[in-house]
């Protein structure tokens, strides 16, 4: 079952106690491996337990992290499937230029009836393919700057 939950940017209190949250709970994992048990406590003082992987509590780091800078933040699972609207906002480029990746076979993609729909692991392997080339460009300009002795 997956519920929609509205994307709002974190107001200034939210960002402060998501900073103060993930500084926190980086510092606690740094000494921990394996599961982790934490505890929830409600408004009465009530306390309930939970055990978890540290890979969810990295992950739960990782989105406090974004929201302490102000950012909104949603979990997209691996396997799901994107409309071509949704797959464009991840990358930041319109809609018909990812079409156009699409079409060029840069990213695989199936239809279901007249629509595409893309893999979000594909996306993502697009992304830091294309995150890795840009590092690389960058590097051989400024190797060649240095050579040239403008850096």
């Amino acid at each position: 079952m997956t519920t929609k939950i509205a994307m709002t940017l974190p107001d200034s209190k939210e960002s402060e106690l998501a900073q103060r949250g993930q500084q926190a709970l980086e510092a606690w994992l740094s000494t921990r491996r394996g599961t982790q048990r934490i505890a929830l406590m409600g408004e009465n003082e009530e306390s309930h337990t939970l055990e978890l992987p540290v890979s969810a509590m990295q992950m739960l780091a990782e989105i406090l992290r974004e929201l302490a800078a102000g950012n909104a933040v949603q979990v997209v699972p691996v396997h799901a499937e994107l409309t071509t609207q949704k797959a464009a906002n991840i990358l930041n480029v319109s809609r018909p230029h990812l079409v156009k990746l699409l079409e060029a076979g840069r990213i695989p993609f199936h239809k279901i009836g007249r629509h595409r729909r893309i893999l979000f692991s594909d996306l993502q392997a697009y992304k830091n393919k294309r995150e890795h080339e840009s590092l690389d460009i960058m590097q051989a300009l400024t190797d060649e700057a240095q050579d040239l002795g403008m850096y």
